[in-house]
């Protein structure tokens, strides 16, 4: 796995990193390889994460066909993504401050 690190920005480029290997499941298969596992425990464990897997595919059809009713997300406006981070809520700090 290869992350490039732009204008000397490490912790970006860490982030990048550890989202990566997140999505490639890196860390959950060190997490499981840590101590021995049953062969019986395995294909139990393979077969909860099949019906799992399964599952979701079905629930994502059943959205795609109109069975389910998903509501839409709430859109974050102004870059702000935690309450009171946002351009408005800065400038009302600044002039409660005052």
């Amino acid at each position: 796995m290869q992350v490039f690190v732009r204008d000397n920005n490490i912790d970006q480029a860490l982030r990048v990193l550890k989202k990566r290997m997140q999505r490639e499941g890196v860390f959950r298969e060190m997490r499981r390889a840590r101590f021995y596992e049953k062969p019986s425990e395995q294909a139990a464990r393979r077969k909860s994460e099949a019906v799992r897997r399964s599952r979701k595919l079905a629930r994502k059809q059943a959205i795609r066909d109109g069975l389910i009713v998903v509501k839409p997300k709430k859109r974050v406006a102004d870059g702000a993504r935690r309450p009171g981070q946002g351009a408005a809520a800065t400038a009302s700090a600044i002039s409660a401050t005052k």
